[in-house]
């Protein structure tokens, strides 16, 4: 087990993200791909300049990218989206792609459940065997019920990905599972060897120790199953805009590399643009409460 951080939640060059983590002791990177294309070439220098990898990536599923939305066309662009996320995780030599089925946010049906069913399927498995020719795993990830309306536990995520193709796997993450799950415990022993990939922020959606989730509980049942993959940090700190707000130094105002489409989801998300000071604190404290517990 060893500990990776995503990097969607702060638009900054990925060089500054890579750095970062090295700094604090994480072992690799997974990569979100939104509008941005990032230069292969220049981030293996990074990776192999600082000693961490690529772990893989995740899927963003901005506005338009949906699996099981209404319109073929749009179906087959997020495929193609899909397609083009893998082939840079094979490009630096990552393993897992995980991936929500629907956008983020859509909480209304489109079609009967069937066909949305249907739907997630036909795309996922020429998706999966897309991967598969890339030697990348593709792992289903369930959101809470108000981040979507489609896969929002295990057992939900374990069956679609069941019917995909017997070497998908299940990507969870504690923060929906604490909303979602009546055990995050049995939620993940249920999961065992198809669990591919394991998200990580604290109950509030804080940095990892700042909330009541008991991590050395979650490490301890991720050793019971014998989980050997990455805990992967996805922190989305919200915002506080009253004068309760006891981190003073949280918001910077926008970089340039911040794309609206990139601001649009980080807001929805109930954050916004962190200071560098406050984001690398963060990054720090999460470090500092799982590595003693992995190691």
């Amino acid at each position: 087990m060893h500990l990776s951080m995503h990097n969607w939640m702060r638009a900054e060059p990925i060089e500054v993200t890579i750095r970062r983590l090295a700094k604090y002791g994480y072992e690799s990177i997974e990569i979100g791909v939104g509008s941005e294309k990032y230069d292969i070439k220049e981030v293996r220098g990074y990776l192999n300049e600082t000693g961490l990898r690529c772990w893989g990536s995740i899927s963003l599923m901005f506005t338009g990218l949906d699996l099981i939305q209404a319109d073929e066309a749009g179906r087959a662009n997020t495929i193609q989206y899909l397609k083009d996320c893998i082939t840079m995780v094979k490009e630096l030599d990552g393993h897992v792609m995980s991936i929500v089925p629907s956008e983020v946010g859509k909480v209304s049906a489109q079609a009967d459940p069937e066909t949305e069913w249907n739907w997630a399927v036909e795309g996922l498995r020429e998706v999966n065997d897309f991967a598969r020719k890339a030697g990348v795993v593709v792992a289903i990830e369930p959101l809470n019920r108000f981040e979507t309306n489609f896969i929002n536990r295990h057992d939900q995520a374990l069956l679609l990905a069941e019917e995909v193709g017997p070497d998908v796997g299940v990507c969870l993450d504690i923060y929906h599972m604490n909303q979602e799950e009546a055990s995050w415990r049995q939620a993940i022993l249920n999961a065992g060897d198809r669990l591919f990939d394991f998200h990580v922020a604290d109950n509030n959606r804080m940095a990892c120790g700042q909330g009541a989730l008991n991590w050395r509980d979650i490490v301890g049942t991720l050793k019971e199953i014998g989980y050997d993959g990455a805990l992967t940090v996805e922190f989305v700190a919200p915002i506080d805009r009253t004068p309760a707000n006891p981190y003073k130094n949280a918001t910077a105002s926008a970089e340039a590399e911040l794309t609206a489409e990139q601001l649009k989801f980080i807001e929805d998300h109930g954050s916004g643009v962190l200071s560098e000071e406050f984001y690398s604190w963060l990054v720090e404290t999460t470090a500092n409460t799982l590595l003693p517990l992995i190691n």
